[in-house]
């Protein structure tokens, strides 16, 4: 279960492409600290190759087991939040299926095979957010290290007792 909740508003790019196999691309290109009062789907305007639409507002959950990840990527110098989209069905022409501020749960989005999985730059604010959650709920686990039990070189064949002939074989 969640222990804290940011909502955030999500911004994708359609872009243009020079390909004979598609002419367009969707991706997720930013993340906003706060989801703002616009309805979803409003663009935001063109730039050279690629118009811009605000997705809509979604949550990044934030784990209490998961701060040790967190805190790694706050620490990377540029931290980043993990979107993952796919084509949708519906009306629109992608959805968003996940988002995360968790390197390793970014990582888990690209096994689906079709999403497109984007890094976008983690703001400031969202940072700030983060990094008082991970003060907040960090355990420092120490790392063990198992030791294997010695294996007994005897299990592991057959005893010979005799001049060809296993133990217990008869004559």
């Amino acid at each position: 279960m969640a222990q804290e909740r940011l909502t955030v508003g999500v911004v994708v790019e359609r872009r243009k492409l020079s390909s004979p196999w598609a002419d367009h691309i969707w991706l997720p290109v930013a993340v906003l600290p706060d989801a703002p009062d616009v309805a979803p789907w409003t663009p935001l305007g063109e730039i050279a190759t690629a118009d811009r639409f605000y997705v809509g507002a979604f949550d990044i959950d934030l784990y209490r087991t998961e701060t040790a990840n967190y805190r790694d990527n706050l620490a990377s110098g540029e931290p980043k939040i993990w979107i993952a989209a796919r084509a949708d069905e519906g009306g629109h022409p992608i959805r968003i299926a996940g988002i995360t501020a968790d390197p390793a749960e970014g990582e888990a989005f690209t096994e689906a095979g079709d999403d497109t999985v984007e890094a976008v730059p983690m703001p400031p604010e969202i940072a700030a957010r983060i990094a008082a959650f991970v003060a907040a709920h960090h355990v420092e686990r120490v790392f063990f290290k198992r030791k294997r039990d010695r294996a007994d070189p005897e299990a592991l064949g057959a005893r010979v007792s005799g001049p060809g002939r296993a133990e217990g074989e008869e004559e």
